[in-house]
């Protein structure tokens, strides 16, 4: 990475290893096990974060608290459900585990790839809405 270090708040349990994945490419990463609350991502960092990544989306209440708290963080949602239809339009970026594994996104995340990408517009998106 090439001295841009970048920052990730990972919440949610992390099965299949994108936090690890980010770690090993120099990301510094926080994470947060149990509710994503307002405590919870200030603890972690949210105000630093370049990154906030939710892998369960019953947790998705947190985007918009993740947002308020850091206008500039990009949202990347890593799970195997479609978020709710209230906070989609507030994740930047909605990765299915099933079609992108977490080598390549963190690869990406780590090269400061994608970022503010809408949801259906990335090749590392899977395109659903809300199911």
């Amino acid at each position: 990475m090439a001295g841009n270090t970048r920052t990730a708040v990972v919440a949610g349990p992390d099965e299949h290893g994108v936090g690890e994945e980010l770690e090993a490419l120099d990301a510094t990463v926080s994470r947060i096990a149990g509710i994503v609350s307002a405590d919870a991502l200030t603890d972690a960092g949210i105000a630093d974060a370049d990154y906030f990544v939710l892998t369960d989306a019953d947790e998705a209440t947190g985007i918009p608290v993740a947002k308020e708290l850091n206008p500039s963080v990009t949202v990347v949602t890593y799970a195997d459900r479609s978020l709710p239809e209230f906070v989609a339009g507030v994740a930047d970026l909605a990765v299915d585990p099933a079609l992108v594994g977490p080598a390549l996104l963190a690869e990406e995340l780590a090269a400061g790839g994608p970022t503010a990408a809408a949801p259906g517009s990335d090749d590392l998106t899977d395109g659903r809405a809300d199911e």
